[in-house]
């Protein structure tokens, strides 16, 4: 079964597919996960045991598989980008479906819901070097989500939302001025929000203050 699959996660199908020849099937599977040749992410869900495997298990990856379509975003993209400095346990996503948060062995992942709208755009496929690909939004994006995700900001100008991303998000002033202009613009007509549009005149001041990118 190891040399039939050539991923290190597979779902409950590809998994009843090659084990069709058993006659209880099911128990196959007990028996898989009692030995630790498999194991399980959540229903539906299996990675191969560490001695199976081909590759350390990314949790990137499985975010796109455990709940989709979704792309990973919000504070775990922000982190990854630099953008914000704290560490981020739980590998947080946005998705197209209900906000669901799974608790798995190999950690936590969060889905917070947007618009089928907003998700087409400012995602990237991200191909690590042999490793398997997964979306994540750019930093344009998962800043964009972030705020669209915090309700209730009050923020009714360019300089209190600087003030926010500064000061409580704790965003560089100068990441701010490294974001890309086009992206946002077109992330803003997507989004239609007050905030997303502010976004877009702040880090075109700060790029004018800096002489940054446009």
């Amino acid at each position: 079964m190891r040399a039939a699959i050539p991923f290190d996660q597979f779902d409950y199908q590809t998994l009843m597919h090659f084990l069709h020849e058993y006659s209880a099937p099911r128990d196959k599977v007990t028996d898989l996960l009692d030995k630790g040749i498999i194991e399980r992410v959540r229903k539906g869900l299996y990675v191969f045991g560490t001695p199976y495997r081909h590759e350390a298990i990314s949790r990137e990856v499985l975010a796109n598989l455990i709940y989709g379509p979704s792309c990973i975003s919000l504070d775990y993209a922000l982190q990854h980008y630099g953008l914000i400095p704290e560490a981020v346990e739980s590998l947080t996503s946005v998705t197209t479906g209900r906000s669901r948060l799974f608790r798995t062995p190999f950690g936590s992942f969060s889905y917070r819901m947007i618009s089928l709208r907003a998700f087409r755009v400012g995602v990237d496929l991200i191909q690590p070097e042999g490793g398997s690909p997964y979306l994540m939004a750019t930093p344009e994006k998962a800043l964009a989500d972030k705020l669209v995700a915090e309700k209730g900001l009050g923020i009714r100008g360019i300089s209190g939302l600087k003030g926010y991303l500064v000061n409580h998000l704790r965003v560089p002033a100068v990441e701010l001025g490294r974001l890309d202009q086009a992206r946002l613009h077109r992330i803003a007509a997507h989004y239609r929000s007050r905030l997303i549009s502010l976004l877009v005149e702040v880090v075109r001041d700060e790029q004018r203050r800096t002489g940054g990118k446009t």
